[in-house]
């Protein structure tokens, strides 16, 4: 296998500042700097992520020879150092892969796991016999810590699909690790915005606090502990992860948290095991589809929700003839109120399948969308949130109907996820979906390791229930909304993309598949268009340009109530931050990223022309 030497971007100016582990010091490093472009059009393979680091480590390896595969790794383990609070090996997510040989889609779960020996009570506070308040408290403890997925994901896909070693596909993460990377506005923010957090733990104060001071924005940051973390896997393997003296301090550090003396945070302990990491693994499974107006549309089936519920809303909307209305409003009602109906049904029946029996070929039959179609008035907003979900045990697709009972739900999934889109000139794709659930994670650094541990249990249901399919119970994968899609046509790739955003995934995927669909817009326009999420709650979150632009006509024509997104921990005032490729009919792939949301995104090709 090929064996990187230094990367061959551009060096930019050495800046004033140098951040290292534990101590500000003058720049020594050789950092390099690429600039964000949300857009590129080329040939050879493309890539596009939040951060042009990745993308560079993903456009390195297919230049390289490298496949998508390949360069997804790299540029996941590369987010591991440029986006620590999004992402890396604390964490998990779902890998959905195109195969251009055989022309099939597989995929990869790699969610985490609950530890074997949780409690139905474990959300519960011993002291008052109530549930730990949500934030700060639950989701900075050690009981919200999941078994990790991501390393297994990564060791998974490049042994069943990729052509480099472990090796080779962490060395340009190793290298940003070693020499640093720029601080940017988001990355100081995201700090200073867990600054309580992060200091109730000595191990995550002297990364990302070093003498208890914010990193200076244009400094360079350096992790050299998740570059040593890095070498051991690329030497040992991911078994130096999940079994070993690495999987001893990871229960260590989940059991007995590393706190500050000074925190009044709780940091409820957590009960994890070495066991429970040596057991952990990964599932193949089948991926959802469903066709929408001539196209093949597949997704992650559960634990993941993104796939039924994306594959039902557009059940639902394969019903009614958008594109044919060229009228935006309408559309977007259309979109809006297919989205409740599927997420009324995600409540109700999605959970992990190997505790519960998730209806998945009902919920994406097109004959139960269009029996659910019935419940969809083109004229008005249905009152929220609904009711009744659909009933899967009979459907014929005729109205009326009688549907079911719907669950209750109450969304504790956090926005912070982050996602890629690979492809390569043999036609292979990539869509990857990773994260360690809240900005930040459980903000938790593993001791001597450079890297942050998810809390990614928070996603269960925070209120045992015995008919709650998100239940939590010993082993099993909370149920989540990330949702990377991949849309072939004729059997080849038409469109791939996924966001990150807690439960706002399924929407901005769902609407960027509308916008380019149904309302005609590029694929760069699609992604940059304003959003609005339902998610069966009883006003439309909505960004403010959205609002501005759709909402007095939603309002007064359709009876949407609209609220400005940023309120609440589900919300941020940027909803999603999508990454995109599409393939284009003369041989070319335009790969898109955000123009503005989280700073912008990077894309980038191999080749810019053949």
């Amino acid at each position: 296998m090929p064996h990187f030497g230094r990367r061959l971007a551009a060096v930019t100016a050495a800046l004033a500042m140098s951040v290292t582990t534990g101590a500000i010091s003058p720049a020594s490093a050789d950092p390099r700097h690429t600039d964000k472009d949300p857009t590129a059009t080329g040939y050879g393979g493309a890539v596009s992520t939040v951060d042009p680091e990745a993308s560079a480590a993903a456009i390195e390896v297919l230049r390289k020879g490298g496949n998508a595969v390949d360069a997804a790794v790299a540029a996941a383990a590369t987010l591991g150092v440029t986006e620590p609070y999004s992402a890396g090996i604390g964490g998990g997510g779902y890998f959905v892969y195109y195969d251009a040989k055989n022309k099939k889609v597989s995929t990869i779960d790699g969610r985490e796991t609950a530890p074997a020996g949780i409690k139905q009570d474990a959300f519960i506070d011993p002291a008052t016999g109530e549930p730990y308040r949500f934030t700060p408290e639950l989701v900075t403890s050690g009981v919200s810590v999941g078994v990790p997925g991501t390393p297994a994901t990564w060791e998974r896909a490049l042994k069943r699909w990729g052509s480099f070693s472990l090796e080779d596909a962490l060395e340009p993460a190793i290298e940003v690790a070693d020499r640093g990377f720029v601080v940017d506005t988001t990355f100081r923010q995201q700090t200073e915005d867990n600054q309580k957090r992060f200091a109730a733990f000595t191990s995550t104060k002297d990364l990302y606090l070093p003498g208890g001071q914010l990193p200076a924005e244009g400094s360079i940051f350096k992790n050299p502990d998740l570059a040593n973390t890095y070498r051991l896997l690329a030497d040992k393997g991911m078994d130096a992860f999940y079994d070993g003296p690495l999987a001893k301090e990871i229960a260590k550090t989940v059991q007995n948290p590393p706190k500050s003396s000074d925190t009044a945070l709780p940091v409820p302990v957590g009960s994890m095991t070495e066991e429970d990491l040596e057991h952990y693994k990964v599932v193949e499974q089948k991926p959802t589809h469903v066709n929408y107006r001539g196209y093949d549309v597949y997704g992650m089936a559960p634990s993941s929700s993104g796939g039924t519920t994306v594959g039902e809303s557009l059940n639902i909307l394969d019903v009614f003839d958008l594109p044919a209305l060229k009228d935006e409003p309408a559309v977007l009602h259309h979109y809006l109120e297919a989205s409740a109906l599927a997420f009324a049904d995600r409540a109700k029946y999605v959970g992990d399948p190997a505790f519960v029996k998730v209806p998945t070929k009902a919920l994406t039959d097109p004959i139960f969308g269009k029996e659910r179609a019935c419940e969809l008035d083109p004229l008005t907003a249905a009152p929220k949130p609904l009711k009744t979900a659909g009933d899967v045990s009979s459907y014929d697709g005729s109205c009326p109907v009688d549907p079911a009972s719907a669950a209750d739900e109450k969304d504790t999934e956090n926005i912070s996820t982050t996602n890629m889109t690979v492809s390569d000139k043999w036609g292979n794709v990539v869509e990857y979906t990773l994260t360690i659930e809240q900005t930040g994670g459980s903000g938790m650094v593993v001791p001597g390791r450079g890297f942050l541990l998810n809390n990614e249990l928070t996603d269960f249901s925070t209120v045992y229930s015995a008919t709650d399919p998100n239940r939590i119970e010993p082993g099993k994968r909370p149920r989540s909304s990330m949702s990377p899609t991949i849309l072939l046509e004729d059997g080849k790739p038409f469109l791939a993309l996924g966001s990150p955003g807690g439960s706002t995934i399924i929407t901005t995927v769902l609407q960027t598949l509308v916008n380019r669909i149904d309302l005609g817009m590029s694929t760069p326009d699609a992604i940059a268009a304003p959003r609005a999420s339902q998610r069966n709650t009883a006003s439309v979150t909505a960004e403010p340009a959205f609002i501005d632009k759709y909402g007095a006509e939603l309002t007064s024509r359709f009876g949407h109530t609209l609220a400005k997104s940023g309120d609440s921990f589900t919300s941020a005032a940027e909803i999603g931050a999508a990454t995109a490729i599409e393939f284009l009919e003369d041989g070319r792939v335009l790969a898109a990223a955000e123009p503005v949301r989280r700073g912008g995104g990077s894309a980038m090709v191999v080749k810019l022309s053949k």
